[in-house]
């Protein structure tokens, strides 16, 4: 078989890095980073969760997750606390600080995104995300 242009997946490799450095600074650049981003969606999109299901939501490990959450804990951004019904179990919420971190992050993802959109009309955008999809099901995802 011969390549007349760059395989695929080699394009998507260096446009999602390209993508997540861009974004990861912009959320730098807000007093933030993608894992408190992705920490803070989570929980804000699951109330009251427990920290197996926070990692599952975001796709790491529970002692990665246990570190981030600590930090995090510490900044005053989050509360853990065990729940009732099981002890074993850490129900994670929002502080104050974290709801604000929350909106705040939110609106540079909503600018970030609505950069990355610009120019593009929407069944296009359509015709991207089913393509993506068809990636990941093709790989078996």
């Amino acid at each position: 078989m011969k390549l007349t242009s760059v395989p695929i997946g080699m394009d998507l490799f260096r446009t999602t890095k390209v993508l997540s450095q861009a974004f990861e600074a912009r959320l730098a650049e807000a007093g933030g980073g993608l894992p408190a981003w992705l920490t803070l969606l989570s929980v804000k999109s699951q109330a009251s969760a427990n920290q197996r299901e926070l990692a599952d939501m975001i796709g790491i490990q529970g002692a990665t997750l246990t570190h981030h959450l600590n930090a995090m804990e510490k900044q005053g951004l989050l509360t853990r606390r065990r729940d009732p019904a099981n002890r074993r179990v850490h129900r994670v919420e929002l502080t104050d600080a974290g709801e604000a971190l929350f909106l705040h992050l939110r609106d540079v993802a909503v600018a970030f995104d609505k950069q990355l959109r610009a120019g593009i009309p929407d069944d296009r955008i359509a015709q991207v995300a089913a393509t993506l999809a068809t990636f990941r099901a093709n790989v078996g995802d």
